[in-house]
């Protein structure tokens, strides 16, 4: 891959545009506070993260899009088959399904444009491929104050070029103040706390040292160790038990010497009550993962009502991205694309919609209409109303087309 982008970055860089670049000293640059593809480790591996990122980029994208068009535009259609036929071509639904869970889960994605100046074709970028983001700043007394950005840093195993603004789709949600990296679902899962000089450790760590240290307490309890005391044992008889309780597995075992004694097995004590503090930190992931639906699945006791809450609570989370993503689709790839055509973007107003397009119902009022304009005549009228169900009467000519009655 790193060979197949090292020859676009000549068409891209600032080594060949020096005219969109800033001087670097009047340059910010900025880093993920958590690398992303640690963020997408997390997702990769762990099964509440991923099903919750799932359902999530599902919700937002997972029932494609159609294309609309306004009528008044005198090259309408036109323009929709230029669009369509571009969404065809690149594969436009598969890769906003892919773009949807890198974005959901770390905030960002990115978006190589192979040919900026047909916009032929997109090229995802690996999600650890952006190394930094530059930004240009307005400087004015003493403050040092973002604008926009002004170029992308690729990581040295990818060319360490710096590609310009111009060559990236950036895709970005909850964006944190003037940073220029969004934030996804799952940073906050990454996160660790320090609170006056007290420091609490990422829940991800959390959860992930309890499942570490589950098999382990099943390993010690389900299969104890059982010791018999026995009286009066020598040197001799220790020593041989000794070695017996060092080697033995995990599952434990049992020891045994002839003789009057006792079997005591070793339990685990019934005060220690962990559920509590265990549940704790399952409801905060759950919480950091945004959706309640793996919840559903895995919780016993959930009613009809308690799901039917839970979607729409879903729903009001999904909104956003949708118009997010939306907005970002017809400004930087459909104007792009119908700007390259030769056509207005402004006039054609080609919009992305969620869902698949509904064929218009055709009424009995519908056909007599077309009927009296003259569009239909009297036959296809007939033939269309009795596929309608109807059944037609002869009648005189005045009154054909009018006077019918339902079956």
């Amino acid at each position: 891959m790193s060979n197949v982008l090292k020859r676009l970055f000549e068409a891209f860089s600032r080594k060949t545009r020096s005219g969109y670049a800033v001087p670097q000293s009047a340059a910010i640059y900025e880093t993920p506070s958590i690398p992303l593809a640690d963020v997408m480790k997390l997702y990769e591996r762990d099964p509440t993260c991923k099903a919750s990122v799932d359902l999530l980029a599902a919700s937002a994208v997972g029932m494609g899009f159609y294309t609309t068009v306004t009528e008044r535009y005198d090259r309408a259609e036109e323009a929709k088959s230029v669009v369509d036929q571009f969404n065809e071509d690149v594969n436009l639904d598969t890769l906003l399904n892919d773009m949807a869970r890198v974005l959901i889960a770390c905030g960002n994605d990115f978006w190589l444009k192979i040919t900026p100046e047909r916009l032929r074709d997109l090229h995802r970028l690996p999600v650890d491929a952006i190394e930094r983001i530059e930004q240009s700043h307005i400087q004015s007394n003493g403050l040092k104050i973002p604008y926009k950005v002004e170029g992308y840093k690729l990581r040295r195993s990818y060319g360490g070029e710096t590609l310009e603004p111009e060559a990236v789709i950036h895709w970005r949600i909850n964006r944190v103040g003037l940073s220029g990296f969004g934030t996804g679902v799952l940073q906050v899962l990454l996160h660790s706390l320090v609170f006056q000089s007290d420091r609490r450790p990422a829940y991800a760590w959390m959860k992930a040292k309890i499942e570490k240290i589950m098999p382990k307490i099943f390993e010690k309890y389900a299969g104890p160790d059982v010791l018999a005391l026995l009286e009066k044992a020598d040197e001799a008889t220790i020593q041989k038990f000794e070695r017996a309780i060092k080697s033995r597995s995990e599952e434990g075992a049992w020891l045994f010497y002839s003789g009057k004694g006792d079997i005591k097995p070793v339990t685990l004590d019934p005060r220690a009550r962990f559920e509590y503090y265990v549940e704790h930190i399952i409801n905060q992931f759950y919480l950091g993962c945004e959706t309640p639906l793996p919840r559903l699945f895995s919780t016993p006791g959930f009613t009809e009502a308690s799901a039917k809450a839970a979607l729409e609570l879903q729903n009001m989370l999904i909104k956003p991205i949708q118009r997010y993503i939306k907005r970002q689709v017809e400004r930087d790839i459909f104007s792009s694309v119908l700007n390259q055509a030769g056509l207005d973007q402004a006039e054609a107003k080609v919009r992305l919609n969620w869902g698949t397009q509904k064929e218009p119902e055709l009424v009995a009022s519908d056909i007599l209409k077309a009927f009296e304009l003259g569009v239909l005549s009297k036959e296809e009228v007939r033939k269309m109303l009795i596929e309608f169900g109807w059944k037609i009467e002869t009648l005189s000519n005045e009154e054909s087309g009018r006077a019918m009655r339902k079956v």
